[in-house]
């Protein structure tokens, strides 16, 4: 049950407009994310994830869970201690708006 929930919530973050604006996600990447994540979402350090073409519900649900205690990192619960909601959906909008490709080699 759980999965369907998430897979109906994922569906609904696809087709509904976003509402807040992705450039003020990408302002507040620079400030806050750039040094590990990068403002393009490509990790500049081993240790931390490329958040690039993730799914917007994704990214909001672990910067929720990092601002709340529910995950903890000694990084990321101090950046994320203090972002309101609607600073979540801009990073989570920025983040996900970015789009990657990859090349298999045959």
């Amino acid at each position: 049950m759980r999965g369907f929930v998430v897979l109906i919530l994922m569906v609904l973050a696809s087709v509904l407009p976003a509402s807040a604006d992705s450039a003020a996600g990408k302002k507040m990447a620079k400030q806050k994310c750039q040094v590990c994540h990068g403002i393009d979402g490509i990790a500049k350090i081993p240790i931390a994830p490329h958040l690039a073409g993730e799914s917007q519900i994704y990214l909001e649900t672990q910067l929720k869970a990092f601002r709340n205690g529910k995950r903890e990192h000694e990084m990321m619960t101090v950046v994320a201690k203090d972002l309101k909601d609607g600073d979540i959906t801009s990073l989570a909008q920025w983040y996900s708006s970015i789009k990657i490709t990859a090349t298999v080699p045959e």
